[in-house]
């Protein structure tokens, strides 16, 4: 678009500027005394040369041609998560392709999808500076933003960029529209957990805060909402609280390990979404202090082992007696030379049995030293739930046996008297079940499983050997480790609600000595003692869910054979589904898998608690928000982003919830102050051009000038002789 303007005067003087300035004050000086004389014709003379100043002063009058450039207006689109509640998005869409045909005569619109990259919300004013920087200041119309108003860095004012500064140096403001996919202010209730231990004793309740938060329309804080407790997808406890105010909730945790804590909140009539209106949480249930109680036999190397490694465990509360005979036996020992203390044998086996999470006998021999009713206590606190680990040498097969004894009872495995000791060198292995067991299972420098026979050379990277071990006649329960002649090593039992570990060998500390190039014993002894305290990790069958990226990752491990091939994953509010289970080795093609482990992964897009169930064990997992902000406030409101939009001169408007034809109000030019009305949105003509052309017209031709400056000399002249 061309347009000329011949209205503009300037000057080209024909005589420099000193010149023209030395001129004028002598033809002033020159007047003025022809004044102060009274001479006559004097006004004449001095029109005269005011006429030739004028004409040497080259006054012109000015053409210039020049192109209007059109304006750009900026239409930001708001495509983040929260975005996706109804048909937001889809509504946005449409909108966005409505302006964007529409044709405005000089005006362009230029489009800028806003999609959530980060953990602080929707980011859309960032987003106009970032796109404002890249349109001339002098062609910058305004900004249309199509959003629910769920905006985190809405600023104070005006943003400066719809603020620029004119050719005359005045602030102008330019207006910020808003469109919202809905057809009103929206109401939405918002559970939030404030505070969440990630860790908690096992047997103390752990506290939560929590808040409940209605916004929106005949919305009042103080109002009574119900919360709903599930921890495991166990049943569900019902608290009510109020909404407004932090309220603090309880819950037990009855063992170790990771608990899922689910809560939501009734939701209110007519409210928007119902996706904030339930959180979850990860709790891990940790003993305060494993109570340990180590009876040692006959001073062994062992010993040290076994204390150097409690020992080393801050969260183990180790008590260590060694019992050599029982305590009415007289062997003539001084007096002087005997403990001031006597055994608590009493209080360590009936009074406060209970009170330990595991007891291990060390190479003892129980030649009368314990009644049997103290042996009897052993054996129910096993059955009780507690934890029990034997590890055997001569002793086992000896007068003082314990399997003569109610705690033979509960082993494991019996060991004949007659040819029950090998001495012999053999290198330690792990059978079938324990290359699957999470107790030995990848342990490091476990032997191939089909490696041969020992030999007496060593093999880095392998286990150390050892050179005695029990071979027994009859065994129960898993063995996970085998000595010479593939005989049973390492057995172990549940035994009604506790668990027995047996450990048919002394000699584990050859492998701390470096013997042969040593092994694992911190790790393989630290393993037993908590799969015999139940830790979760360490349970021989396992199902675990997680959901990372949008994916559901379901594992699980057996010590069986036939592994398992499916699960049944019951999706938040959807039914069940089955999902197939393989193992690991099958992704690599491999068909042989030792492991015990089977994987399933699915699509796991959905919020909430997702539920896994093989038959036997259920496992729960939920994906965690990336941006917690996009779902803290799920209305379309316009009561953030209002005053903003009001101090620019912008307009609110409602689309309506009809994704396929929402009410868009159209684009225009407007003069004057007002930019917006009820059914239009409006930007102001910024005059943006470039100069194509000037050209210059004297206004006095020099003609002219000689003629009227010759008439009024003459005209002096003549007035001058008239007396």
């Amino acid at each position: 678009m061309s347009q000329s303007l011949a209205r503009s005067l300037g000057f080209a003087p024909l005589v420099p500027l000193w010149v023209l300035a030395t001129l004028g004050i002598l033809a002033v000086v020159l007047c003025g005394y022809a004044l102060f004389r009274r001479t006559k014709g004097a006004f004449f003379r001095l029109a005269a040369m005011l006429s030739v100043l004028v004409w040497l002063a080259g006054p012109q009058r000015l053409h210039e041609s020049w192109h209007v450039l059109p304006e750009t207006a900026l239409l930001l689109v708001d495509q983040s998560p929260s975005m996706s509640v109804g048909q937001r998005a889809s509504i946005a869409r449409q909108a966005a392709s409505t302006l964007a045909q529409a044709h405005t005569d000089g005006l362009n619109l230029r489009t800028v999808t806003v999609r959530n990259s980060g953990h602080n919300g929707t980011r859309l004013f960032d987003a106009l500076e970032q796109a404002a920087a890249d349109v001339p200041p002098d062609q910058l119309a305004g900004a249309v933003m199509i959003t629910d108003g769920q905006v985190a860095d809405i600023p104070a004012s005006v943003p400066d960029r719809l603020r620029p500064t004119t050719p005359d140096g005045k602030r102008l403001t330019l207006p910020l529209h808003v469109l919202l996919p809905a057809k009103g202010e929206e109401t939405d209730r918002q559970l939030r957990i404030l505070q969440a231990p990630p860790y908690a004793i096992v047997g103390q309740p752990a506290k939560l805060r929590v808040q409940v938060d209605d916004a929106g329309p005949g919305t009042t804080p103080g109002a009574q909402a119900d919360v709903t407790l599930r921890v495991n997808g166990e049943d569900p406890v019902v608290i009510p609280v109020r909404t407004g105010s932090p309220q603090d909730i309880s819950l037990p945790v009855p063992h170790p390990g990771q608990m899922l804590v689910s809560l939501s909140v009734a939701p209110l009539d007519r409210e928007v979404s119902q996706i904030n209106n339930q959180s979850v949480t990860h709790i891990t249930g940790i003993r305060d202090r494993l109570r340990v109680l180590l009876i040692s036999g006959t001073p062994n190397q062992g010993e040290r082992v076994w204390r150097r490694l409690l020992k080393a465990d801050p969260s183990v509360d180790l008590i260590h007696f060694t019992i050599l005979r029982p305590p009415d036996k007289d062997d003539g020992t001084p007096l002087s030379d005997l403990a001031l203390i006597a055994f608590p044998v009493r209080e360590l086996f009936q009074d406060k049995i209970d009170q330990f999470d595991l007891i291990i006998l060390d190479g003892f021999e129980n030649r009368n030293i314990l009644p049997h009713a103290y042996l009897n206590n052993i054996a129910s606190f096993v059955r009780k739930g507690g934890g029990l680990l034997l590890t055997g040498g001569p002793e086992f097969v000896g007068p003082g046996t314990l399997q003569d004894t109610a705690v033979g009872d509960i082993l494991p495995a019996h060991v004949p008297s007659e040819g029950g000791m090998v001495e012999q060198r053999f290198r330690p292995k792990l059978t079938a079940e324990g290359r699957r067991h999470p107790v030995t299972a990848a342990l490091p420098g476990a032997p191939p499983q089909n490696s041969a026979a020992d030999t007496a050379q060593t093999i880095p990277g392998q286990w150390g050997p050892w050179y005695r071990a029990l071979k027994p006649d009859s065994t129960h329960g898993q063995t996970l480790m085998s000595g010479p002649d593939n005989a049973p090593l390492l057995v172990l039992d549940h035994v009604d609600q506790g668990r027995v570990a047996l450990l048919l060998s002394d000699q584990i500390w050859l492998w701390s000595r470096g013997e042969g190039g040593g092994g694992p014993q911190a790790e393989l002894l630290r393993r037993i003692s908590h799969w015999l305290m139940k830790e979760p990790e360490l349970e021989e069958e396992q199902l675990t869910a997680a959901i990372a990226g949008g994916e559901l990752t379901v594992t699980r491990r057996s010590t069986a054979d036939a592994a398992q091939k499916s699960v049944t994953v019951t999706p938040p509010g959807s039914p069940a589904i089955s999902l197939a289970l393989k193992p690991p080795a099958e992704d690599a093609g491999n068909k042989e898998d030792a492991t015990g482990l089977s994987v399933g992964r699915m699509q796991a897009d959905k919020p909430g608690i997702w539920q896994v169930d093989d038959g036997t064990h259920k496992a729960f997992a939920a994906p965690v928000q990336p941006d917690p902000q996009e779902f803290a406030d799920l209305r379309a409101t316009a009561s953030r982003i209002g005053s903003v939009v009001s101090a620019s001169g912008g307009g609110v408007f409602w689309t309506g919830d009809n994704s396929a034809s929402p009410s868009v109000p159209p684009l225009r030019l407007a003069d004057g102050s007002t930019r917006h009305g009820a059914d239009w949105m409006g930007f102001p003509h910024r005059n943006a051009h470039v100069v194509t052309g000037k050209s210059a017209t004297p206004l006095l031709p020099a003609w002219l000038m000689l003629g009227l400056s010759l008439c009024l000399l003459f005209a002096g002249w003549w007035r001058e002789g008239r007396r």
